[in-house]
Order: C-alpha cells, then structure tokens, then sequence
C-alpha cells in the first residue's frame, strides 16, 4: 500500500511541474510607485506603439503558450484521483483577490472536468470591403453543461501577436480549463461559458502579417455576428431571435476581458463602444493606443448602464503595457464617477512583466469577480 501511496505521490508531482505555464512563481506586491504614476496622469494622449514595441508584445504574449502534447495528455490520464479534494463551501459575497493562484486550481480535475469544443461561425470583413467570411473561435462549456439551464458568458481575448488559440484553450492540457473545472468544483463560483475568438475582424485574421488596424472595428463583429451565434447556439440568457432581439435585456451576463491588444479591446470596445452588451470587463496589461483614463470618462459620461465591476492587472516592470495600463485605468475612479474601488472597481498591480504569469493570474481573479453583483 505504501508503495502504491508513493508512486501517486510522484506522479501527481510530475504533473504539477509540467503544467504549471509558470503560473506558480511566486509574486509580490510592489511598494507604492508614486512618481511614475505621477508621470502616467500626465498621458492624455493616445500612444501608438512602435515597430519593436510590437514585436517585443508578440514575443512575450507567445513565450509561455504550451501546446497540448501527447505526453501531457497522457500524464494527465495518470493523475492520481487525490488529486481532488472535497467540495469546500460557497465563497463570501466578496472575491478575494489572490497574488498568487493556488495549487489546487492548476490540477486536473478529474472527477467533474469540462469540456472544450471548437467552433465556426459566419462575419463580415469589417476592417475591408464587409465581405462575409467565415472565422474559427474556442468554447469552454462546464462540467454537466444542459440545454435546461441558463448560463453566463465571458469573451476572452487574445494579444496583437495571437490569436483565439493564445489562451491555449485547444483541449484538456488547458490551464484556463484547468482553473475553471477546478473553481466551479470547489464551489468558488457558478459555472460559465468561456468565448475565445480571434479579436481582428477582416479577411486576413492571421496572427502573421495582418493588420493590427483591424482588432478596433471588433466591436462591429461582436454585436451583429459572435453574440448572436453563441446565444443561438449555446444556452444563455439572451433570448435570441434571428429577425433581432435586444442584446442589453441580458447584458449582466456577458463580461469581456483580455490581454494585451485584448485588454485594449475591453476599453476601448467593451466599455467604450459596447457598454449595453457587457456588464463585467477585465483588463490584463493593456496595450498601447488603450482609452485613457479622460478618454473613457467622456465616452460614459452619459452611460446609463450600471458598471458592476472593471478588474485591472500588470506587472510593475512591463515596459510594454504599464505606462499605458496605467494611463487607462489606474486612476480612472478619479475622474469617472461610475466607478468606485469600494464597490465595482480594482487596480492591481505587482512585480512582473508582459506575459502568461500577470495573465494567467488576472484570469483566476476576474473568473471569481465576474458575474458576482455583490463583489
């Protein structure tokens, strides 16, 4: 039996250490950085990013992204069953938000795992001549996912240099999967929907030699194709009707989030242009050419969608996405009232840099703020 015990032991160990992306660095919290946020304020315009800035983001967003492989699938199958523990109780109305995410939210889950299916749907060329096209995007449904039950969904995007593949939300090495399976076990949130599409709306949606121009006219894709062939397709809240239906009846249960380029997106399209659609957004690093803080205060300043929450992470060291992180969000209550830390608004910051380690983290925290009223 001893021998049996040990044995698990190493394998649960071995599949820790192979899948773990990076995310299980330890990360701290910086001590305050008053003259650069000091010097952030003073950015009210819109920075547009250069050549090696560009190429720089591509290389980091894609350093950490681990394809699934047949060994990792395999050792998955070995996991021991220990690997889950009992289902604990339902979390306090308030997500606390972590530095760190916990070992158990990176195991596989195999007792109540879900699922990931890859999908495709019909849109336009709206960064061209609005040609249709047909563009490919991944699906998370949870663990006993049924036609009879209602569910909420998030739209998770990708960086400048990826795609909807980035997340590495392709099958059931998944870290994103991972966590999700891992949450909605342990009774820490009720389960959704997870959205991954490739964010630039025209024919050439290929992460090489593609236009960057075309990840601002998503929103245009957003409304009239995504929304609407997920709420067909899926068992969501909103009540679609091919002939049109109202997408703000049910806008409390979307959220937008992203990295990078996505969480550009999340400004500037999700709230900025898109506010009747989503009632969550989580930006993870913000790119360059994201709304400044003056900038989405006037966009809102006649909103009368309620905000229930804005998350926002990035690493103190990013010398990619803070400067304009920070210019975007870190003081935005200052200047918009629709947003209160107190109630529907966070800033976190702590060491890191431009990639998976910020993202992954910010994922786990946003996937417990999301689609919670009362966080």
């Amino acid at each position: 039996m001893n021998k049996k015990r040990n044995k698990l032991l190493v394998l649960m160990i071995a599949v820790c250490l192979m899948t773990a992306c990076g995310a299980n660095g330890e990360v701290n919290r910086t001590e305050s950085r008053e003259s650069e946020a000091e010097e952030t304020q003073m950015q009210e315009t819109e920075m547009q990013p250069n050549e090696d800035m560009i190429a720089e983001a591509i290389r980091q967003e894609t350093a950490d992204v681990k394809p699934e492989t047949e060994e990792s699938s395999t050792a998955q199958n070995n996991t021991a069953e220990g690997s889950n523990e009992q289902v604990q109780e339902l979390r306090e109305p308030t997500a606390e938000i972590s530095e760190k995410i916990p070992e158990k939210y990176l195991m596989y889950q195999l007792i109540e795992p879900g699922r990931i299916e890859q999908i495709t749907y019909t849109t336009r060329d709206y960064f061209g001549d609005g040609s249709e096209i047909t563009k490919n995007a991944n699906v998370y449904l949870p663990y006993g996912y049924s036609e009879d039950k209602k569910y909420n969904v998030l739209y998770l995007m990708h960086g400048i240099g990826g795609d909807e593949n980035e997340w590495g939300m392709t099958g059931s090495t998944s870290e994103i999967k991972r966590m999700m399976d891992n949450l909605i076990y342990h009774g820490d949130i009720e389960p959704f929907i997870i959205v991954t599409p490739n964010g630039r709306s025209s024919s050439n949606f290929a992460a090489q030699g593609s236009d960057y121009n075309s990840f601002y006219v998503f929103g245009q894709e957003l409304r009239n194709d995504l929304i609407p062939y997920i709420e067909k397709t899926y068992s969501t809240y909103g009540e679609y009707d091919e002939n049109g239906y109202d997408l703000s009846a049910t806008r409390e249960h979307r959220a937008m989030a992203g990295l990078s380029m996505g969480g550009m997106q999340t400004i500037n399209i999700g709230i900025g242009e898109c506010i009747d659609l989503f009632g969550y957004f989580g930006a993870f690093s913000a790119a360059p050419t994201s709304n400044t803080a003056a900038k989405t205060a006037e966009l809102l300043k006649d909103n009368t969608y309620e905000i229930y929450y804005f998350y926002n992470i990035c690493g103190t060291e990013d010398n990619i996405a803070y400067a304009s992180a920070s210019a975007a969000a870190k003081n935005l209550p200052d200047v918009c009232e629709q947003f209160d830390p107190e109630k529907n608004f966070m800033w976190q910051e702590l060491t890191g840099v431009h990639d998976f380690k910020i993202w992954y983290l910010g994922f786990y925290n946003f996937a417990q703020i999301a689609f919670d009223a009362e966080s």
